[in-house]
């Protein structure tokens, strides 16, 4: 499943929330540097599928706001 999330780094809350059928919107508190907030977004997004981090790939968007993820199930 291909899900697309929209990032806001350096976030004072962390959320992730559902937004559309394959849509998210997350908030992380990591900054968008050395792919820290990426990295914290692909633990949020095996969290809330429930899967290990390994069953999620980065597709798209590395310096992007509006990253593609593959959830692998």
């Amino acid at each position: 499943m291909r899900i697309k999330v929209r990032v806001t780094p350096k976030a004072k809350k962390e959320r992730f929330e559902k937004t559309g059928e394959n849509q998210f919107t997350a908030a992380v508190k990591e900054r968008a540097e050395r792919s820290e907030a990426n990295d914290r977004v692909q633990v949020l997004v095996a969290q809330h599928f429930n899967v290990p981090v390994t069953s999620v790939k980065f597709l798209t968007g590395m310096r992007a706001r509006t990253k593609l993820f593959e959830v692998v199930q």
